[in-house]
């Protein structure tokens, strides 16, 4: 469960306006996380637009307007703040932050958006090479598991001989492993870890099957 600090959570905070957070600039992005509402419920999401002031959120429940927060962005960390207005899919949500971190999440941000444009998701840098312990599994936020092959890993990410094709984006645990589908090939997928690991032999402990 995610941790929080949001106090007395059902207290709604008054919203504010989008024009508000004009001098903030959103980029495109593609990261997943996982957010909490006021009632603690939590569910998967995926952020698709983002600035160091506001987020466009895609969700399976898109709370009221008002509402606190939190959540946790791979790549970003901890976030929170509250829900401006609603859309199709998800919600927008404000960023409660200090200078400092926003500072600090733009540059993150101005990273991601050029990691996307210049497509570089699996990340051709890091050596890519055949583990040692080639069976795994893989599981769905919905809890289907099934057994895979690891054809490849690296730092980043893995390919995999799988019988299902989860759409791209999808989140997945591969092993112990969170990443997402960010690729299809005929006899599997590619996945990118939700963060770079720094040592392959890392990687391979926690790609064992649980």
């Amino acid at each position: 469960m995610l941790s929080d600090d949001l106090g007395s959570l059902r207290v709604v905070a008054p919203a504010r306006s989008e024009p508000e957070l004009i001098r903030y600039n959103r980029v495109r992005v593609s990261v997943l996380g996982r957010y909490m509402l006021a009632d603690r419920s939590e569910f998967p999401c995926q952020i698709i637009e983002m600035s160091p002031g506001d987020a466009v959120v895609v969700a399976p429940v898109p709370g009221i307007v008002g509402e606190k927060v939190i959540a946790y962005i791979d790549h970003v960390g901890r976030i929170e703040g509250s829900i401006l207005s609603q859309m199709d899919g998800g919600f927008i949500m404000d960023i409660a932050a200090s200078s400092r971190k926003r500072d600090k999440m733009a540059a993150q941000l101005t990273w991601l958006a050029n990691k996307d444009i210049l497509n570089l998701p699996e990340d051709r840098r890091h050596e890519r090479v055949v583990p040692d312990i080639r069976h795994s599994t893989v599981v769905l936020d919905d809890g289907r598991r099934y057994n895979c092959k690891i054809i490849d890993i690296s730092l980043s990410g893995a390919a995999i001989e799988l019988d299902v094709r989860p759409a791209m984006g999808t989140p997945v645990t591969l092993g112990r492993m969170r990443a997402r589908v960010i690729r299809h090939f005929q006899n599997g997928v590619a996945v990118e870890f939700a963060s770079s690991q720094e040592m392959l032999t890392v990687v391979q402990q926690n790609l064992r099957m649980n």
